[in-house]
Parts: C-alpha cells; sequence; structure tokens
C-alpha cells in the first residue's frame, strides 16, 4: 500500500504534506526513503521561545552549514498556508494572512510560500536545491515548518521541523522527512540518502541544541 498523493505545481514531488502522517514510516511516498529523529533539547518556557525564534531563522540550515540565498517572499498578500490536524490531514488556516517579520541580520523569517536557495556540502557531494516552505505551525506549545523541493536538488521530498513544549516541561525538536533520489548517484546508490539524511539531522541538532553541542 502506497499514500494516495496530489499535485501542487510549486514542488517537484506529488505527496505534499505526506511528512504530516503518522504512518509516514510504515508508508512513505513511493520510491521514496523516508526518517525521522526527536531529541530532548531541554525544558521550560524560555528554552522552547529561544529554540522557536532561532528554528524560524533558518537557523537549523545557516547554522548547520549550508547558505541560503534569494529568500523569496509569497507572490502577492501575505497568507498563513495549510495547517495539518493530528492526522495529516489539511485544514484551513486560523487565518488568511500573516505579517513578513525579519532577523537582526534583516533575513525574513520562516512564512508559508517562501522560496528560498539552498548551497552547500552533505557528505563531500553537492546539496543545493530551490526550497519552498508549505506551511509554517505557529501554537503556543508547539511550532514548526514544512520544507520542500522545489528543484535542481539531488533528492526530491520533503521536511517536517518540529519544536514541541510538552506538558512535563520537556522542550523536544524533531524532523521529520523522506527523501526520493534525483540525481544519478543516488539513483544508482540508494543507500546514500540515509547516510546524507543522518548527517543532515545531526547538523539540525547542532544548529538549536546548546545541549548537543556542549557534550559532543
Amino acid at each position: 500500500m502506497r499514500r494516495g498523493t496530489f499535485r501542487d505545481e510549486t514542488v517537484d514531488y506529488a505527496a505534499v504534506g505526506a511528512t504530516q502522517a503518522p504512518d509516514l514510516l510504515q508508508y512513505p511516498p513511493e520510491r521514496s526513503i523516508p526518517a525521522e529523529e526527536s531529541w530532548r533539547i531541554g525544558s521550560g518556557e524560555e528554552r522552547f521561545t529561544t529554540a522557536s525564534e532561532a528554528l524560524l531563522s533558518w537557523a537549523a540550515q545557516r547554522e548547520g552549514g549550508l547558505t541560503i540565498t534569494d529568500v523569496r517572499p509569497a507572490p502577492g498578500p501575505m497568507y498563513s498556508g495549510v495547517g495539518y490536524d493530528a492526522e495529516g490531514n489539511p485544514i484551513a488556516p486560523s487565518r488568511l494572512e500573516s505579517e513578513q517579520r525579519f532577523d537582526a541580520e534583516g533575513m525574513p523569517f520562516v512564512a508559508p510560500g517562501t522560496t528560498v536557495r539552498l548551497h552547500g556540502r552533505v557528505r563531500r557531494l553537492r546539496a543545493d536545491a530551490e526550497l519552498r516552505v508549505i506551511s509554517v505551525v505557529e501554537e503556543p506549545r508547539r511550532v514548526g515548518f514544512i520544507l520542500g523541493t522545489v528543484g535542481n536538488s539531488v533528492v526530491s521530498g520533503e521536511e517536517f521541523f518540529l519544536l514541541e513544549w510538552r506538558d512535563n516541561d520537556e522542550v523536544w525538536f524533531t524532523v521529520r522527512a523522506f527523501d526520493a533520489p534525483a540525481a544519478l548517484i543516488y539513483r544508482l546508490y540508494p543507500r546514500l540518502i540515509r547516510h546524507r539524511r543522518r548527517d543532515l539531522f545531526q547538523r539540525y541538532l547542532r544548529a538549536i541544541s546548546p545541549l548537543y553541542a556542549t557534550s559532543s
């Protein structure tokens, strides 16, 4: 059994939003390799707030050894994107428009519909890509976003970054993704996708979690 999908012309894969599905690891989109990791990165409201601001200012990518250029907000009025319920079903956003925000360096915060270009290398292989923010979650105890490939990437797929401030006061960082090979080397050697994903997960964790950085 494979997951039913729908087409979004802004990205280069069909299963838009599939990282929201609770059974992604069991039933990934066709020809893709799923992955998920969760880490406790501290506790308390201050830790959650600090990590959330870092995540929404692209810290996972920028401080993870990658470079972001050509940040293009969604055309037309800003909108808050598609939301997802606990079962991964799309739901209407709580508001129709959202305000564009910037960090201290003038970098636009993550916002629905934003397109960025990513440059860098992972395991000595090219990691350049054009990516689109599919949706953003900003709730009192949950913050995150979905990032999907638009083109020029060695893999095709989606990443979901999520921070949770749980009822027991712990703060958890989760990254869930699926990747289908696009570049020839990944089609010939699919195992490299798992190695690439493992490396990216560790980079994201180092960027968001000071506990990891000081203990490794």
